[in-house]
């Protein structure tokens, strides 16, 4: 095992040796042969609502009459970022820095908490305005961070700004630095065949001693189904990491997230999207001008116009136009 600065909390999982990932072979030897092999009988696939989800070796049929974990009442320093949430298209949104986001990450770590990073967009605040059970699940995550300009030049004008953008597709990078100097393990869930390994490569080219516990690439629909989810639910569990990026679109990846915090509480999920995609290289991200600028959008939208054509123009677009008018007429009128 690489040797590095030690975790001040003494946490690096459940005491199972990681190895530190120098190529994609290596990679996929840090893997179960096979993770089905480690499935318990009787699971069900991944539910609609995760709160209804079963308790770990409960079936199905006894899910309803699982009690919900009682979370601790939150200590004085979350009870004031609480306060201090602004309220954007319907979604709660935490006014903080990409910095103070991996910072809040490492403190819960040290202590042996785990969390949930969201990070809502213009796609996401549409869906969570029309479907209340996505409205849940979002306000359900520790952490929400703007990731779209339209969002924080919505808070803008409401008089509430916040710092700025902060994307999944970099937080994979930021929490993976705190990660590899920490000791702490990740993990990589989402992505086509090999691009999670690609992803794992690079961030430990960039971040030597970083502790890659383990990748996956789950096929299309894995999650409609017993087995698929109990798989990829199997090999999350069994790898033991602390940090989770799980990169498959909302609301998806986030329900993923809400079923498997009972399993390992003292974890931190980062949904999000398309960063190991980015990560690995697989997929170019726009030029900084245009993200500064809030162009990222267009740019994706020019490399992917079959697959992001109806999503940016007929979609998002219009909600944004929307959004950004009714708060400048509430900041002129109020």
């Amino acid at each position: 095992m690489a040797t590095g600065p030690k975790d001040p909390a003494g946490r690096f999982g459940p005491g199972r040796a990681v190895k530190s990932v120098k190529s994609v072979k290596s990679v996929k030897s840090a893997l179960p042969a096979d993770p089905a092999q480690a499935a318990r009988s009787g699971k069900t696939a991944l539910p609609a609502d995760p709160a209804q989800a079963a308790r770990p070796g409960k079936t199905a049929a006894s899910a309803g009459a699982a009690v919900p974990r009682q979370r601790p009442r939150p200590d004085k320093a979350t009870r004031r970022r609480l306060r201090r949430r602004v309220r954007v298209a319907g979604v709660a949104i935490d006014p903080m820095t990409e910095t103070e986001v991996v910072d809040h990450a490492v403190a819960a770590l040290k202590r042996g908490e785990g969390g949930h990073i969201v990070t809502p967009n213009v796609d996401i605040s549409r869906a969570v305005a029309r479907d209340e059970a996505l409205r849940r699940l979002v306000e359900g995550a520790d952490l929400a961070v703007a990731d779209g300009m339209p969002l924080v030049w919505a808070a803008r004008l409401l008089g509430t700004p916040v710092p700025g953008r902060i994307t999944g597709a970099d937080l994979i990078w930021s929490l993976s630095e705190a990660a590899a100097f920490y000791r702490y393990p990740i993990y990589l869930l989402g992505g086509p065949p090999g691009v999670a390994e690609q992803a794992a490569v690079r961030l430990v080219d960039r971040y030597p001693g970083l502790l890659v516990s383990g990748v996956d690439a789950p096929p299309y629909g894995f999650e409609d189904t017993p087995d698929g989810y109990e798989r990829v639910r199997a090999a999350i569990v069994a790898a033991g990491p602390r940090v989770v990026f799980v990169g498959l679109g909302f609301p998806k990846q986030d329900r993923l997230i809400a079923a498997l915090r009972e399993e390992l509480p003292g974890t931190w999920f980062i949904g999000c999207g398309s960063a190991i995609a980015f990560a690995a290289g697989a997929v170019r991200r726009a030029p900084e001008w245009m993200q500064r600028s809030g162009l990222e959008w267009l740019f994706r939208l020019l490399s992917e116009p079959g697959r992001l054509a109806r999503r940016y123009l007929v979609d998002d677009l219009p909600f944004a136009l929307k959004l950004l008018t009714v708060c400048l007429f509430k900041r002129l009128f109020s």
